[in-house]
């Protein structure tokens, strides 16, 4: 069995309703194939905690909390704060960001996707670890 008849085979299953396919030719070649589910998650919206301003000329704290914007990520993979091991994060706690400068990276069955910022402000929390999982509308950053 060739190449060209493993991809037209992968394609037949593809395009059938077939979960899972095994085969074993008679020259000892086994071949097996499983779908992939796709597993829809419903996630509720998390609660953005309030960043309160405290007056320090009264000790009071201001009514007026400051909202902050979550950059949620837009796929299923593993989250990376830096294109390697040995390079510094794209981004830290207090940093200045812009809108289109990239904030980390989500790795997605080996495709490696850049997340950008959706708007100007300042990293007030990275709610990921390096390394750590990620789900579809996952938090990743909060922006102020």
């Amino acid at each position: 069995m060739n190449f060209d008849d493993i991809k037209k085979l992968m394609e037949d299953m593809g395009n059938s309703k077939i979960d899972s396919l095994d085969i074993e030719f008679p020259d000892g070649i086994k071949i097996s194939m499983k779908k992939e589910k796709e597993v829809n998650i419903i996630q509720k919206e998390q609660e953005v905690p309030n960043i309160m301003i405290k007056n320090e000329s009264n000790n009071n704290i201001n009514e007026k909390p400051e909202e902050c914007k979550i950059i949620k990520s837009p796929m299923v993979g593993t989250f990376y704060s830096s294109n390697s091991p040995k390079e510094e994060p794209f981004v830290k706690i207090g940093d200045k960001v812009k809108k289109g400068q990239v904030l980390c990276i989500v790795e997605a069955m080996k495709l490696m996707n850049e997340i950008e910022s959706e708007f100007d402000g300042e990293i007030v929390d990275i709610c990921v670890k390096n390394e750590d999982m990620v789900e579809y509308g996952m938090p990743l950053f909060k922006i102020k």
